[in-house]
């Protein structure tokens, strides 16, 4: 069956005062998604990735020695990456559950500084790419990044968090100012309550 572009969880504008326009949901979600989604079914269409699951595509076609992967893994990465990223952020505001404030101090310190590490990871990937709070195999916490649409399943790691920084999340309304898109992301935008029942 053919990968199909969800609907956003929330309307186009709802995140506008939050620091997330409706016109970047229209071209991210929208154009950019999408395009994922119909780029990959035409790539799996025929081959032995056909009827597989998303996530058995994702880890199957990632090659770890390869500077750029193929497309097959780019589109449906990113399929699956931004899925999960609508989910992360919502407009019900930032308060963290007890339980996760917990999860994060032991990992890190302090919430402070798990945000200091997610925002140094994020502006500090050259290029495209992403930045992640991750649970290790181990049930460790720690900050990742990764290029273009390479995400945690490919290292064994559960996605708690992850933040698009490709160009396309942010020039609409940070231009290029990468850092306090991070910020507000972390801010204003995450659902907390959504990381928190990823642990």
């Amino acid at each position: 069956m053919a990968f199909e572009l969800p609907d956003l969880p929330y309307a186009h504008d709802a995140l506008a005062n939050f620091g997330m326009s409706a016109e970047t949901l229209e071209y991210h979600h929208d154009l950019h998604h999408n395009a994922y989604v119909v780029n990959g079914n035409n790539l799996i269409a025929g081959t032995e990735w056909e009827g597989k699951s998303l996530e058995d595509i994702i880890t199957g076609t990632y090659d770890s020695k390869a500077v750029a992967q193929n497309g097959i893994f780019n589109n449906a990465s990113q399929h699956w990456n931004h899925m999960k990223f609508w989910e992360m952020m919502g407009p019900k505001g930032n308060a963290m559950p007890t339980e996760l404030e917990k999860a994060l101090t032991e990992s890190f310190g302090s919430v402070d500084a798990f945000k200091d590490a997610f925002k140094a990871a994020g502006a500090g990937q050259f290029g495209s790419g992403w930045c992640w709070l991750v649970k290790n195999s181990d049930g460790g916490l720690a900050v990742t990044k990764t290029e273009n649409g390479v995400n945690p399943l490919c290292f064994g790691q559960t996605a708690l968090l992850g933040c698009d920084v490709w160009e396309h999340s942010y020039y609409i309304d940070f231009r290029n100012k990468r850092p306090d898109y991070l910020a507000n992301f972390l801010e204003n935008l995450v659902d907390w309550d959504y990381v928190a029942a990823q642990l």
